[in-house]
Order: structure tokens, then sequence, then C-alpha cells
């Protein structure tokens, strides 16, 4: 009967999700430089496949191994796993002369073995061009002139990028690796729109391409259908399958503090929709947080210190954009933004980094809330005018004065260190991992 039927299949489907691979997640929960490659790189040994799902070379992860430093742009975090497969998604945006850049400087440089067995690239993936990050730049110097102020961007190409892939303008590598001769086509009309909206943008076309031809077939064996690829993933024999975003809550485009944002979604429904993957075979998602707050670019930043407290933090937190080079503005931890990332992630967890920075500081200030006028407001508001006004209501603590650098597990910190963690976990509702 269709009762029975549709009994039937409810179960099928039931089995179906029960016996697929769960996909784990490693998100930034502020505005991003929480050190998201190191906790992937931790996880990453023992994953299957490590998988970045969106934004470009603007994020930089750094991961020391066994006293080698790596900072990787492109390239997910675990390509250093000899037994790791590393897939860069749909929604990544590939700079092929970059990538080939880092797998040159850093792989073999390092001389990591197997990589070109170990790197999948998805075909669905646009590329960034070397005229995108011109003009990114282009765009930047135009804000400050027009406007006094630019958004920050790391003129990598990325926005533009995505311009390209929302007026249905840009090309991917399916399409690099299809006819070149209908490539070079597209390629030099998207070059001729831009330079005619920007005449003073330069483009080496036929450079360009040259290098673009060559670079088609050695990256040929890396390409796959990244749809595919992840649904065999999950649906295949058992693996740990691994998500590493770049950027963080606070940059994403829709929910970030727009307009100082990136150009991609790097909240969990950007895992989804890179990498073609159902929302139901998403399992554990790690936030990922510093124990204070930092920032890089302009902004409104509730809990900023410019003052010596600032100073501290940053300098020995070493806090220097791994892309920009620039210095990051540093402040107390707000759980303001920590509990608005949980209301868009639901984080299972939370990573939190860089505790021992804390360790020489008399006292600890902590953000619980926000007030606007005097009255405490109940949201993270979405208006940049408005969260530039806003008072910080701190819970403040004692420090813990001790040295936590060498602490392996829980029993190892202060019971002031742990007292401020524990206010962490109850204020978000979230534990710590």
């Amino acid at each position: 009967t269709a009762v029975e039927h549709a009994r039937t299949l409810s179960r099928v489907k039931r089995s179906r999700l029960d016996s697929g691979n769960k996909v784990a997640v490693v998100l930034g929960a502020q505005w991003g430089d929480e050190g998201k490659g190191k906790v992937v790189d931790l996880l990453a040994t023992e994953s299957d496949i490590v998988c970045r799902c969106q934004g470009g070379n603007n994020a930089g992860h750094t991961v020391v191994v066994e006293g080698t430093e790596y900072d990787f742009h492109l390239l997910p975090s675990g390509i250093i796993n000899t037994k790791c497969i590393s897939l860069i998604g749909e929604y990544s945006r590939p700079a092929v002369l970059i990538l080939f850049f880092e797998i040159e400087k850093k792989l073999k440089n390092f001389c990591l073995k197997g990589w070109e067995k170990r790197l999948v690239i998805s075909d669905r993936a646009h590329i960034v061009f070397d005229f995108h990050q011109a003009l990114d730049g282009m765009q930047e110097l135009q804000r400050q002139a027009q406007e006094g102020k630019n958004i920050g961007t790391t003129k990598k190409g990325i926005g533009p990028t995505y311009c390209c892939k929302a007026s249905r303008t840009g090309l991917r590598i399916c399409d690099l690796l299809a006819d070149f001769k209908e490539f070079s086509t597209k390629f030099k009309s998207l070059a001729q729109q831009y330079q005619s909206m920007y005449p003073l943008l330069k483009v080496d076309v036929e450079g360009e391409l040259k290098k673009l031809k060559e670079y088609a077939e050695r990256i040929r064996p890396m390409v796959r259908d990244g749809v595919y690829f992840m649904y065999d993933a999950i649906h295949g024999p058992p693996k740990k399958i691994l998500v590493e975003g770049a950027n963080a809550a606070l940059l994403d485009i829709d929910f970030g503090t727009y307009p100082f944002v990136t150009s991609s979604n790097c909240t969990v429904g950007g895992v989804c929709t890179g990498l073609g993957i159902p929302p139901a075979y998403i399992g554990d998602v790690y936030g990922v947080s510093k124990a204070y707050t930092t920032r890089v670019g302009i902004g409104a930043f509730p809990t900023e210190q410019v003052n010596a407290i600032g100073e501290l933090l940053q300098t020995r937190g070493h806090e220097v954009g791994v892309t920009t080079g620039r210095k990051r503005r540093c402040g107390w931890l707000d759980l303001v933004i920590l509990r608005y990332a949980h209301m868009i992630n639901g984080f299972t967890a939370i990573a939190l980094t860089k505790l021992d920075i804390l360790d020489v500081l008399d006292e600890i200030k902590v953000a619980i809330a926000y007030k606007l006028n005097g009255k405490r407001i109940p949201h993270f508001p979405a208006n940049m005018e408005v969260l530039q006004k806003v008072d910080v209501e701190y819970e403040v603590f004692p420090g813990w004065k001790t040295d936590t650098s060498a602490a392996r597990k829980w029993n190892d910190l202060p019971p002031k260190a742990q007292n401020y963690i524990r206010f962490v976990e109850n204020h978000i509702g979230v534990p710590s991992k």
C-alpha cells in the first residue's frame, strides 16, 4: 500500500543518514586569525580528508610541525599529513598562479612528497585572475579617495571574483580544462569588460593566457568533480572528513560586520554550499576563539584596547596578519560576539586558543553585554554605526599570574584560569574542548 511504501522509504532514508560519514567542521568564531590552522592540524592527524570550502588566498593559516613553520593561503592545512587527501572545494577561489607558487615554494622546498596525489581541486571552483587582484587594490584606493575610508581587504582579488560569479561572467576550473580557445575568448571578453569600467586597469591578456595554458595541464590530474567526490566520501567506507573554514563568523558576507567583511559565507552554511553536501551530514562544529579578541583592518571593535593592555596582547601574542603583515588590533574577549557566532553556527565545542598570552595580567576583563543609551541590548547590532556607539559591560576576573604555556590537560591549569574558561563556557552555552 501507499502507507507501507512511505514507511519503507522513510526507513531507507534514515538508514542512509545513519550510515553516512559525518563531516567535522572548524570555523572562526571571531574576526579571523583565531588559530584555525593549528586546530585543523591537530584534527588532521586522524582525518582522511581535509577540505577548504570558501574564500581564497586571502586567508593565511600557520602550522608548525616538528619545528618547521608552514603558512598556507590556498592549500588546506591537512596537506602536511601524508595519509590525508586535501580538497579545494567549489566555493573556494584558487588563483592558479599563486596555487602553484605555494606548491613549489612550500611543498617542494619542505620536501613533502606525494602531495600531487593528495591534492584534489573541484572543477566548479572559480578562478582568481591577476586583474582581479589589481582591481581589488584599485577599488580600495577609490574608496579611500571618495569616502575617506576603505574596507581593508587583503587585495587578493577575492571580492571582484565573487562579483564575477554573481554576475555570471566568472570562469571556473572546468572552463580552463575544456576548450582553451573558448576559454580564451571568454577571458578576453571579461578583461575587456573590466577595462571599459576601469580605464586605468592594465591587463596583460596574452601573457596571462600563456601562463594559464601551461598551468592548465599541470593542474589537470588534480581536478575532480567535487560533488561526486564528497558524495563518495560521505557514503563510502568509514572516513573522517574535516572542513577547514577560512575567515570567521564576524567576517561573513551576510552575518558579519558588514560592509567590513569578506566576500564569502564563512559560517556553517558555507560548508554545505561550498562543498555540495547536505546539512544532515554536518557533525561536530568546532568554533575557534582566542582567549581575547583581535581584528585586522577597519571596522567597529567594541572591546578594543588602544592602550598598554592592547599593546601587551599584540606583542605577547605576536599579532601580525599572516596574509597582510598588518598588526592586529587587540582587546578583551567579547562574549556577545561569541554568543552571536554560536547562534548562527551551532557550535558543539569551542577551541579556546592563546590562553597563555593572558598569564601576566593582574586582572582580566570579559565583555558580557552591550548597552545603548544606558540600556542593555539583547542582540548583536546589524548596523555598524550603532555598534560603534555601544558601551561594553564587563565581568572582571583576577589574573592567575602563572605560566600556562606548558599545560597539556585541564588539571595543569591554575584554578583562576579554570574559572575563566568555565565562565566562558557557561555564558555562551558551549563546552570548550
